[in-house]
């Protein structure tokens, strides 16, 4: 009877272990998450928390960074299964207020799915 239950209770042990995520500070999730393609304006403000936070972001999952940021507002694939993600920062291309250029935050997963580098560019 052990061994039958020795299998499942070690494989829900090692998912409760999973690790928490980060808080950012400065950064209001649900603000974040609402203002897609930063069309409200609301990212913007947040722009100078994001600054001093990003290395939280290093290292986490696509999973974990769509569970904090929400879904990207845009994504590109690259070679050797590298994915960008993008989250707009002030007004993009969708906005009735876009500019030519806006800047935004960019995370590089790699081939794993991990983030390996987080940046604000314009």
């Amino acid at each position: 009877m052990f061994k039958k239950l020795s299998g499942p209770i070690v494989f829900l042990f090692l998912l409760s272990c999973g690790k928490e995520l980060p808080k950012l500070e400065g950064i209001d999730n649900g603000k974040w998450k609402n203002d897609k393609n930063a069309c409200l304006g609301d990212r913007k403000t947040m722009e100078p928390a994001l600054q001093t936070e990003m290395t939280k972001l290093k290292g986490l999952s696509e999973m974990d960074v769509i569970k904090l940021l929400g879904r990207p507002d845009a994504n590109e694939l690259f070679k050797r299964n590298q994915k960008f993600y993008i989250y707009y920062l002030y007004p993009g291309p969708l906005c009735k207020d876009a500019e030519s250029t806006t800047r935004k935050l960019i995370i590089r997963f790699n081939a794993m799915g991990y983030a390996q580098l987080v940046s604000v560019e314009d």
